[in-house]
C-alpha cells in the first residue's frame, strides 16, 4: 500500500519579493499559509498590483480547510480581498491582522467579516488533518507569529517573517524556547525567512531607532515631520511617546497612516497620552517647535502625503524653512530614484532630511545570517526549504543551512509552482502547477496578460502610428490618399517628408491589391509589415502600426 505523501506548493514568494502564498496538502485536506501582494515592477506598465495565481487552488477548492495568516504586511494580506470571494473559505489571524484585512475588504467591497477567525498565540487547533499552532516572533509590525503544523508525516515550522530582538518595542521577544523544544523532539521540515540572507551579523534592534528619533527630535528647533510604513505601528509609537517626552502635538497624516492608526489605538496595539494626538485643522495655530507630523511616503509613491508635501501639493502641509524631515524606512529595491527626488525636493525647500544613510533612523524587520543559524540550530530540521526572497535570498539561505549541518540533499531550494512531495525519509519535487502573476489593474484582475504588457512596452518605447485608409464600399478601391497619424514616434512636423513616403508606400499597397484589395485582413498584413520595415530602415525604431479601414 502507498502511503499518502505530504506535498509543498509554494504559489508566491519564492524567487520574488513579496506575493507569498504556500499550500501544503496531504490526502483531501490543504491549508493555505498567506495571501500577499507585490508591487509592479518598472516593466510592468499600468499594472497596480500583481497577486498570485490560484488555478491550483481553485481547482482543488473542495480540499481547502483555510488560509493562516502569519502577519498583517501586505506582502502576506494583500491578495485577500481579490482571491477570497473565489476561494470563500475561513482565515486564521491574530486580532491586529483580522483589524487591517477587515479594511481592506470593505475597500473591495468584500464583505466577508464573518470568514475572519482570530487565534492567540499558543493555542491551537484543527483543520482537516493538520494541528496548527501559532508562536510569537519579532517583526516589524505587532502579532507577527510563526506557525508549527502537525501533519501526519511530522512537524513543520514556518517562522513567517522575523527577526531575533531580545528588546522589541511592541510585544514579547520570539518564543525561541518554543522552537528548541520542537527540535527536541523532532521536526520534519523548515521553512525560514531568507529576505535578508545576504546579510552578515545581527539586525539590531528597534530600541536604537527610538533612541535615535529622540535625539533628532530634542534637537529641532522647528516642525518634525516623519514618514515611515502605515503598518510599522512600532515606530509610530515611538514617534509618539518622542513627541510626549518633548512636549509636542501628533498630527498623522495620509488615509493608510490614519486608517492603522486608528485600527491600532482601539486593538490597544497603539497608546497615546492624553492630549498628544491633534486633529488637523489645529496644525495652523500651533506652534512650529511643539509639532509632529506622522504621514505616508517613505517609499516616494506619488500619491503619498510627503511626495505630495515634497510637491508643494498637499491641503494642510507644506514645508517651511527649518522643518526637519526624517525618513524612517529603507527604499524597496526599485523606488530609489522615487526616494532620492522626494529628499532632493525636500532639500531645496529649506528642509533639513534624515535618511537611512546619514542616521540610525530605521532598521529592517528580518533576521541576518547570525538569527537564521540560531533558528537552524534550534529547530534542527530533516528537511529545509528557504521561503520569502528573490532567488539569491533562497539560495544564500540554502547555504547558511548547509554550514549549520542539515545535509545537501534535504535542502529545497524551489520556485513559485514546484510540488514538492515530502515522507517521513525521502522528499524530491514531482512537478509544477500554474504560478504566474495576476495582474490587478484598475477594476480588473487578471484580464491583463503578456500581450498587453509587451504592447504597452512597445507603445512607452517606439509610440504608434495610425494609418487611416479610407476604401469604396463597393468598389473595395481607395478613396483619397491616407491619413497617417503619429504619437509617441516622430516629430510630425520634422518627419514630414518621412511620413509622406510612407503614405505614397500605403498608396502603391492598397492601387496593387488586385483582386485581394478588398480583403481587409490581407491589406491590414501587409500595410503593417511594410510601413515597420520602412520606419525601421528609417529610423532604427519599430512604433506600433495600427491601420484603419473607414468604408465610404
Amino acid at each position: 500500500m502507498v502511503k499518502t505523501r505530504l506535498k509543498i506548493i509554494p504559489l508566491g514568494g519564492l524567487g520574488e519579493i513579496g506575493k507569498n502564498m504556500m499550500a501544503v496538502e496531504y490526502g483531501e485536506d490543504i491549508i493555505v499559509i498567506d495571501s500577499g501582494l507585490m508591487f509592479p515592477e518598472e516593466d510592468m506598465l499600468g499594472i497596480d498590483l500583481v497577486i498570485p495565481d490560484i488555478s491550483y487552488l481553485l481547482e482543488n477548492k473542495s480540499k481547502i480547510r483555510g488560509i493562516v495568516i502569519t502577519h498583517a504586511h501586505e506582502d502576506h494580506i494583500g491578495a485577500l480581498p481579490y482571491v477570497l470571494p473565489q476561494l470563500d473559505v475561513p482565515v486564521y489571524c491574530s486580532k491586529l491582522a483580522k483589524g487591517l484585512i477587515s479594511i481592506k475588504l470593505r475597500e473591495r467591497k468584500a464583505e466577508l467579516q464573518s470568514k475572519l477567525n482570530v487565534v492567540p498565540p499558543g493555542s491551537q487547533f484543527t483543520l482537516g488533518r493538520f494541528g496548527i499552532e501559532f508562536f510569537p516572533v519579532c517583526h516589524s509590525i505587532p502579532d507577527a507569529m510563526g506557525i508549527i503544523l502537525q501533519t501526519p508525516v511530522g512537524t513543520i515550522v514556518h517562522t513567517g517573517d522575523f527577526k531575533i530582538d531580545y528588546t522589541p518595542v511592541n510585544g514579547a521577544p520570539a518564543n525561541i524556547s518554543r522552537l528548541a523544544q520542537l527540535g527536541a523532539q523532532g521536526v520534519l521540515l523548515l521553512f525560514s525567512d531568507s529576505t535578508y540572507a545576504e546579510l552578515p551579523g545581527y539586525t539590531p534592534s528597534e530600541r536604537v531607532v527610538g533612541e535615535a528619533l529622540d535625539q533628532i527630535m530634542a534637537n529641532t528647533p522647528g516642525r518634525f515631520i516623519v514618514t515611515t510604513f502605515a503598518s510599522l505601528i512600532s515606530r509610530v509609537q515611538q514617534i509618539i511617546d518622542a513627541a510626549a517626552k518633548h512636549q509636542r502635538r501628533v498630527f498623522i497624516v495620509g488615509r493608510s497612516m490614519m486608517d492603522t492608526s486608528k485600527i491600532a489605538q482601539e486593538l490597544g496595539y497603539l497608546k497615546a497620552p492624553e492630549g498628544v494626538l491633534a486633529r488637523i485643522d489645529e496644525l495652523h495655530n500651533m506652534p512650529h517647535e511643539k509639532v509632529v507630523i506622522i504621514t505616508t511616503g517613505s517609499q516616494g509613491e506619488p500619491t503619498s502625503g510627503l511626495v505630495r508635501i515634497a510637491n508643494r501639493d498637499h491641503r494642510h502641509v507644506s514645508i517651511i524653512r527649518g522643518d526637519t524631515v526624517v525618513i524612517s524606512a529603507s527604499p524597496i529595491p526599485g523606488n530609489e530614484s522615487l526616494v532620492n527626488r522626494t529628499i532632493d525636493s525636500l532639500c531645496k525647500q529649506g528642509a533639513q532630511v534624515f535618511y537611512d544613510k546619514v542616521a540610525r533612523v530605521h532598521v529592517h524587520g528580518h533576521a541576518s545570517q547570525e538569527e537564521l543559524k540560531l533558528v537552524l540550530s534550534l529547530v534542527k530540521p530533516k528537511y529545509f526549504v528557504p521561503v520569502h526572497g528573490e532567488y539569491r535570498h533562497l539560495s544564500f539561505h540554502a547555504q547558511i543551512a548547509r554550514q549549520v549541518g542539515v545535509q545537501e540533499e534535504n535542502i529545497f531550494v524551489l520556485e513559485d509552482g514546484d510540488i514538492l512531495e515530502l515522507g517521513p525519509d525521502s522528499g524530491r519535487v514531482t512537478g509544477k502547477v500554474a504560478s504566474s502573476n495576476v495582474y490587478v489593474d484598475g477594476l480588473s484582475v487578471g484580464d491583463v496578460g503578456g500581450i498587453v504588457l509587451r504592447n504597452r512596452q512597445m507603445l512607452s518605447r517606439d509610440g504608434i502610428v495610425v494609418v487611416i485608409i479610407a476604401v469604396n464600399k463597393q468598389t473595395g478601391k481607395l478613396v483619397g490618399r491616407p491619413d497617417i497619424v503619429s504619437r509617441g514616434f516622430v516629430d510630425t512636423n520634422e518627419a514630414k517628408d518621412m511620413l509622406e513616403e510612407s503614405c505614397n508606400l500605403v498608396v502603391k499597397i492598397m492601387d496593387h491589391g488586385g483582386k485581394h484589395t478588398a480583403e481587409w485582413g490581407f491589406a491590414d498584413n501587409k500595410v503593417r509589415t511594410a510601413l515597420s520595415n520602412f520606419y525601421y530602415d528609417k529610423t532604427k525604431r519599430r512604433p506600433m502600426i495600427l491601420p484603419v479601414m473607414v468604408k465610404v
